[in-house]
């Protein structure tokens, strides 16, 4: 295991375990001179940080509009994809497109989409005499939900992935006998197809609720956490603390108390799929 091990250390345990130390610094970029320690302070002044906090309870908003859908239509697009369709072949390979795009080239993709001017929703909107002109991304109402948009198309190739993988691991036979004894499809879904799916939903829901908490990349691309903060996710408010002011003691207290949420996330989600498997 060593080969594999070393890489984990080196690229993920040991700049964890720096940023947290640096948590308790006053590090600073561009100063001359050295770095203090000042314990808990930058802890204490998240407490008190209400743009922090802000950015938490948009995170949260963003983390739950992101999953709950791209659950939903992830769910309704594997019952489709299972089902015995002509060239279904094809279909599943359209359907994990967007898994297979990087998160700048969806972001630059989707910022063409929504353009004010040039942007094909608009221009759909204009066609069908629902007005447009307006700019999705950079209005106080509409930026959030146009972001949460993205992230729901982005995201829902692998839930839609994992779904299907477990209706495929569902034994056939089941269906049938159910189908022999009467049962319409919404109780056979409710009573073979969900037990045996269950395992599978609760995984992954959690994993894209932990992913959507920590992203950056697509909402940084789209609005670079504006207009006015409105998109403004905990990650791109540490980063901006650190990269663009400098501050990179208190960023990095950001970051640790993320890491204890979605450490705590974890920790829950893990308890609980024990409790099932006893």
């Amino acid at each position: 295991m060593l080969p594999a091990l070393i890489p984990i250390l080196l690229l993920s345990v040991g700049p964890l375990l720096y940023g947290v130390v640096l948590a308790f610094t006053d590090a600073q970029s561009g100063r001359t001179r050295a770095t203090q320690w000042v314990g808990t302070l930058n802890f204490r002044d998240l407490l008190h940080d209400t743009l922090f906090w802000e950015s938490f309870r948009i995170g949260l908003v963003w983390a739950v509009g992101v999953t709950v859908p791209q659950f939903l239509l992830a769910l309704g697009l594997a019952l489709l994809l299972d089902q015995g369709l002509r060239l279904r072949w094809l279909a599943r390979a359209l359907a994990i497109i967007p898994w297979a795009m990087p998160e700048v080239v969806v972001g630059i993709m989707w910022r063409l989409v929504y353009h004010p001017d040039a942007g094909i929703l608009n221009e759909t909107l204009r066609d069908l005499g629902l007005g447009g002109g307006r700019d999705w991304l950079s209005g106080l109402a509409t930026a959030l939900p146009a972001v949460v948009l993205v992230g729901v198309w982005a995201g829902m190739p692998q839930t839609t992935v994992a779904l299907l993988a477990g209706l495929q691991n569902t034994p056939r036979e089941l269906h049938e006998a159910a189908a022999l004894d009467g049962a319409g499809a919404w109780r056979r879904f409710r009573t073979v197809t969900w037990p045996a799916l269950r395992p599978v939903a609760l995984a992954i829901t959690a994993l894209n609720f932990i992913w959507n908490i920590n992203a950056f990349a697509l909402v940084y691309v789209l609005t670079g956490g504006g207009p006015g903060g409105r998109t403004r996710l905990p990650m791109l408010f540490a980063y901006e603390e650190a990269f663009r002011y400098g501050q990179f003691g208190y960023a990095a207290a950001m970051g640790c108390v993320l890491v204890a949420v979605i450490s705590v996330l974890l920790a829950v989600h893990l308890a609980s799929r024990l409790r099932g498997d006893e």
